[in-house]
């Protein structure tokens, strides 16, 4: 086994860290997040967050989502069930996702700076992408086995379609746009474009 030089990394620093960027998101929002008062907050050295964080985005990112990480058991979907059942579940968890304090105070800005920064869209990309909601290609195609999807619509299309959705109902109308009713109006519009 390879030894890593160096001292090892400090577990209790990083939790400190992650805790403070919270914190301080939930206060003072995105764009006035400063990584010196993260560290000054977490008691450690801004050299040390930037050890583990190579930007303030990439320590936001996991910051926001520490607690949905991609492939989370909270936002996959059930057993398979009816496309209706499946639809309906993705939809919710997408909602559950982004509605968060911490989602609509990160997610704007991390979409910015991912444009300019590949490393981080790519960890955008994955967190959104299809594996981290829990097989949906694989339900989608079980719906099309069974006759209930039309087979022309693929899972990455039905995921931006839900997630793009989510995104802008929270810009156009706020933090308590991604309710109940919401959910339910988006689901039925989706399966208007899925059912075969």
């Amino acid at each position: 086994m390879r030894k890593e030089p160096g001292r090892p990394r400090d577990d209790r620093i990083d939790a400190a860290v992650l805790d403070a960027a919270t914190t301080l998101l939930l206060e003072v929002g995105y764009a006035d997040l400063r990584v010196s008062a993260v560290a000054d907050r977490a008691g450690t050295t801004r050299p040390a967050v930037y050890r583990r964080w190579p930007t303030k985005a990439h320590l936001v990112h996991e910051a926001a989502f520490r607690d949905h990480p991609p492939a989370a058991p909270a936002t996959a979907p059930p057993p398979a069930g009816s496309l209706d059942d499946d639809v309906h579940h993705l939809v919710h968890a997408v909602a559950l996702q982004l509605s968060t304090p911490l989602a609509r105070a990160a997610v704007p800005g991390l979409l910015a700076d991912a444009a300019g920064d590949p490393t981080l869209h790519a960890q955008l990309l994955e967190r959104f992408a299809l594996a981290g909601w829990g097989g949906v290609d694989a339900r989608l195609a079980a719906a099309v086995e069974r006759g209930e999807a039309r087979p022309d619509v693929d899972a990455g299309t039905l995921l931006e379609t839900a997630i793009g959705a989510a995104l802008l109902a929270t810009f156009l109308r706020g933090a308590d746009a991604l309710d109940d009713d919401w959910v339910a109006r988006t689901a039925a519009l989706l399966l208007r474009g899925l059912h075969a």
